[in-house]
């Protein structure tokens, strides 16, 4: 099915709730519990953003739409809400009385928003509570930003921006910086997000354009802070694939406070449906907590803390792998039949202490005092054998051999062997400053950091095809990939900032932000500083709602222990920090349509990087060449619209256009005339030049729509869609290949159905009922890769008798179900 065929498919439904139109009548009255009538109480047709109020007689004549059902919802302060079902037909009038009762009900808290995300460059602004309804095998923050920016894989909670890998985001939660597991290879090992989206309370995320606050990295800021409770409350959740439960609350005297999480994930259904067959045991669980002392109006003191630890074990069984996509001989019907023997076991832990001292010296001046430890051991040990048989597969149901490798082409084996040890500690001591005078909001701070880092490496892969090692040489046992490390590196960091944003009181719709950052590194020697500027203008006489806003600045990237690793596993001294030139520019409109509110963001950006350490990526692994030896750039367009299509719930839709290039210094390769019987005639040195790098992704879409019965608001739905154009991939070792192989278009449909089981009207429920503090409990029902496509993320490489090499794809995950129930109190 073509793409632009599907989203209207998809779409189809809300384009119909959007055709109403009036033709028949509601009248009554509203009376309160005593017979007496109720002027203003609100009338909204269900999902519509506007309405009506009774007049001063509790009276009301209402045009409605006809031959079909909605709703109409009484509402008025101190009462408990009423919904009445219609369905009329073209001119027929329908007079009722309604009668609201009192409501015991607290008042909910109101949250007040600003247009902060409508004049910052890059900014935006994510609602945690679509974390829990947003239907993805991972779930969490990280699948909401994966609307914006796209992904090619459903299993892992990495994210690339705008050209960039994984490694060029920042992540902040409440502003001490996060980090990851670096040993992961394949998004099967990986465990939990850092972030508990349960705990969250903003979600800023900068896809370009960030102020000089912000790191040291040249991609993305994802900017996490977690709630401060006032009062007792809390969530629970079971699923099939997660559980998690959250705590919160105060003291009497509300100087404590303090928020817990604990998750649990098991992937284990998940995992099992994919092509290679076996015993799979993945586990990943946390622990999380902020707690708050408010020792006076002036001070107060945070402890946050964190412990994670996810396992992964595998004994695999077998795998079929059919078709190919890199052969002079290519044919739709090969296969690759592989039978394992060995196991994986893998082991990853993470820890994380935090404490701030806030000092509030006077109503403009705000000081904070960061101190903080991070501990990383990571530890992978496996020994795979797979022995296979590759050629023809019998695609033929009615054939006794359906199924079957017919023809063979190649046979062999192949021997996966490690034993990886990583242990990294981090040490770091922050200050930052805030000072409010007059239009200037002054920010500045500084940091040093100490990076311990010790790594114990040894990989290698034996091959065999038809009794021969490769690469074969006689007499000679050979190993086709070998990595021996043994690292130890002690690195010290030192950076800081200072900005202002100015906002001018003589044109208070044009705001200005400048700044920049120093950074020293002691395993570089390099001294880096980084301007950054910003603005934004909104028209003080123009009739839209639109602001424009821009950005420019300096973006550097220190190396850390990934970047500094050759694919031999020894570390380059020499590696130096990546660098940056970055612009963007857009404007964000606001408007209405069918009496709809959509808001519309448009920015456009180029890139230029010089010293960029190559990579390769592979699954989730990235691994760097460890030399600075390529410049890229980076260009494109995005473009998001929001919409509440229907009230209370918020959808919205990104598209991005991009290309992004390198060129790697002195890479060349040789081309080849040969005869007939395959020998060298003569040969031409050739420049590779410009070539895609692995990021670089045409078009990608994503759309996240929420929407719920026109009659009950109790029965949702939503709709996750991400659609990416290809990606190139790499042939291992080869330049004149490097990025030259296609990984084809990822495209992906989830969707959940929830439904409220229990209300939080309290008032019905008894002193004995189990339920009598819950708010509310809602059933979903997951629905993942709808359209059930095979979506590949990478190729295995195998060779026939005639040393013809080809590329069988791996899978990702097929259409699978999740129930999980989620409540809160």
């Amino acid at each position: 099915m073509r793409l632009p065929a599907f989203i209207c498919l998809l779409l189809f439904p809300l384009t119909q709730l959007l055709a109403q139109k009036p033709g028949a009548i509601v009248s009554g009255r509203v009376l309160d519990e005593n017979e007496k009538p109720l002027a203003g109480v609100s009338i909204v047709l269900l999902g519509k953003e506007t309405g009506w109020v009774s007049t001063d007689s509790g009276t009301f004549r209402i045009h409605v739409p006809v031959d079909k059902a909605f709703a109409l919802v009484f509402s008025y302060t101190g009462y408990k809400s009423l919904q009445q079902n219609f369905i009329l037909n073209d001119k027929e009038e329908e007079r009722i009385i309604i009668r609201l009762e009192k409501s015991d009900l607290k008042l909910e808290n109101v949250t007040v928003t600003s247009d902060r995300d409508r004049k910052e460059a890059g900014l935006i602004r994510i609602n945690p509570k679509d974390a829990i309804n947003i239907p993805t095998p991972i779930g969490g923050v990280e699948s909401l930003i994966k609307v914006y920016v796209g992904s090619n894989n459903e299993l892992t909670s990495q994210y690339n921006v705008r050209g960039g890998n994984y490694d060029e985001n920042l992540i902040y939660v409440n502003d001490f910086e996060i980090f990851r597991p670096y040993l992961v290879s394949n998004a099967q090992q990986e465990g939990l997000s850092f972030i508990n989206p349960e705990m969250t309370r903003n979600v800023n995320f900068y896809n370009g354009g960030f102020q000089a606050k912000y790191g040291d990295k040249i991609s993305s800021v994802l900017d996490i802070q977690y709630k401060k409770p006032t009062e007792f409350g809390g969530s629970a959740y079971i699923g099939l694939l997660e559980q998690g439960l959250e705590l919160e609350g105060s003291s009497k005297n509300k100087k404590f406070s303090y928020i817990v999480g604990a998750r649990n994930r098991s992937f284990s259904n998940l995992l099992s449906s994919q092509e290679t067959k076996g015993n799979y045991i993945p586990s990943s669980s946390d622990a999380q907590g902020l707690f708050t002392y408010q020792f006076n109006p002036k001070n107060s003191l945070e402890l946050f803390g964190v412990y994670s630890q996810t396992s992964f074990n595998l004994i695999p069984l077998s795998a079929q792998l059919s078709t190919a996509v890199f052969s002079p001989y290519f044919s739709a019907n090969l296969g690759l039949d592989i039978f394992f023997s060995g196991q994986e076991k893998d082991k990853y832990k993470t820890g994380f202490v935090g404490l701030t001292w806030n000092q509030q010296i006077n109503s403009n001046l705000k000081l904070k005092w960061m101190l903080s430890s991070f501990s990383d051991m990571e530890s992978q040990n496996y020994d795979i054998t797979g022995d296979y048989l590759f050629g023809e597969r019998d695609f033929d149901k009615s054939s006794a051999d359906f199924g079957k490798i017919v023809n063979p082409l190649g046979v062999g084996s192949n021997q996966n062997f490690a034993r990886d040890n990583l242990d990294i500690h981090l040490y770091s001591f922050a200050h930052k400053g805030y000072f409010n005078k007059n239009n200037h909001f002054f920010q500045w701070g500084a940091a040093a950091e100490l990076q311990t880092i010790h790594d114990q490496l040894h990989e290698w892969i034996y091959e065999d095809s038809v009794g021969y090692s490769l690469p074969y040489q006689p007499g000679a046992l050979n190993l086709n990939y070998v990595v021996n490390g043994n690292n130890n590196l002690n690195i010290g960091r030192f950076n800081g900032f200072f900005q202002d944003n100015i906002n001018f009181k003589k044109n208070p719709a044009f705001s200005l932000q400048a700044g920049a950052r120093l950074n020293y590194n002691t395993f570089t020697k390099q001294f880096l500083v980084s301007p950054r500027m910003g603005i934004s203008w909104k028209p003080a006489n123009s009739k839209q709602d639109i602001i424009y806003k821009a950005a420019i600045g300096i973006y550097d990237q220190p190396p850390f222990y990934r970047e500094l690793r050759a694919p031999d596993g020894t570390i380059n001294p020499a590696v130096k920090a990546q660098q940056s030139f970055q612009a963007t520019a857009g404007f964000d409109i606001n408007f209405h349509q069918n009496e709809k509110p959509f808001r519309l963001s448009v920015e456009a950006y180029y890139k230029d990087l010089w010293n960029v350490n190559p990579y390769n990526i592979n699954n989730v692994s990235i691994q760097y060449d460890a030399n600075n030896n390529a410049k890229a750039y980076a260009v494109g367009v995005e473009g998001r619209l929001f919409a509440n299509l229907v009230k209370d719930a918020e959808s919205w839709i990104s598209i991005g256009v991009m290309q992004t290039k390198e060129k790697i210094k002195g890479a060349s390769y040789y081309d080849y005339t040969i005869d007939s019987l395959n020998r060298p005639l003569d040969s031409t040195l050739v420049q590779q030049g410009w070539i895609r790098r692995p990021t670089d992704r045409l078009l990608t879409l994503g759309m996240f729509i929420q929407d719920y019965l026109s009659t009950n608001k109790n029965f949702k739905v939503y709709l996750n869609v991400i659609y990416g154009s290809n990606l190139p991939y790499s042939v291992p070792g080869s330049v004149k290949y490097r990025n030259a192989l296609i990984i084809e278009p990822y495209i992906r449909a989830d969707v959940g159905f929830s439904a409220l089981l229990l209300d939080n009207d309290k008032s019905n429920r008894r002193s004995h009922n189990p339920f009598r503090k819950l708010d509310n409990i809602w059933l979903t029902l997951e629905i993942f890769n709808v359209i059930d496509r095979e979506n590949t993320i990478s190729y295995l490489f195998v060779k026939d008798f005639s040393n013809v090499t080809y590329a069988m794809p791996q899978r990702l995950t097929p259409r699978l179900l999740n129930l999980k129930l989620v409540t809160r109190f």
